[in-house]
């Protein structure tokens, strides 16, 4: 006996039994979660510090080394990337997947509390961090130009008023 036959007996059953398999997979499709990209929050924290006048040596010996040697004592840290320059230290820090954003950022904030006696004494602002998520691409890259002002004031403005404009808007992650 051929395992056709059946089907090739009965041709109306056969058909509302494909009709029947068609739309069990039609709804069924529509329940599929799958995704190219799946949504994952990477636990990421870059956290700058201002030192105006600063040489990268002097970011790196009394800014950016006592940093890293407080937020290194942190569990479930992966990853972590420092870059000194001229008045300026970024520390980008990763976490496993484990742990939740809002855990990272509380234990980054105790990390700079209690790094914050070995920091200069003069530095103008405490570092401030950012939770991250680094597969997020910028939304909105602004240029700003003028004819009559300087490139200081120019960025000066672009600083103190429109960046915090921005970052006061709901959903607003970061501000660069």
């Amino acid at each position: 006996m051929s395992p056709s036959r059946p089907f090739i007996l009965r041709p109306v059953a056969t058909s509302l039994l494909m009709v029947a398999i068609m739309l069990s997979g039609i709804l069924a499709f529509q329940f599929l979660p799958v995704s190219a990209l799946p949504q994952v929050d990477y636990p990421d924290d870059p956290g700058q510090t201002f030192y105006p006048g600063a040489s990268p040596d002097v970011m790196t010996s009394s800014v950016t080394a006592p940093l890293e040697v407080q937020l290194g004592q942190i569990p479930n840290l992966n990853q972590m990337n420092s870059v000194s320059s001229a008045g300026a230290s970024v520390i980008t820090l990763q976490f496993s997947l484990d742990i939740t954003l809002d855990v990272a950022e509380q234990e980054v904030q105790a990390a700079i509390n209690a790094a914050g006696n070995l920091l200069p004494a003069d530095l103008p602002a405490p570092p401030i961090y950012a939770k991250v998520n680094p597969a997020d691409a910028p939304v909105l890259a602004l240029g700003l130009t003028s004819k009559t002002m300087p490139l200081r004031e120019v960025q000066e403005l672009a600083d103190t008023r429109l960046a915090q404009k921005i970052s006061q808007l709901a959903g607003v992650g970061l501000v660069t």
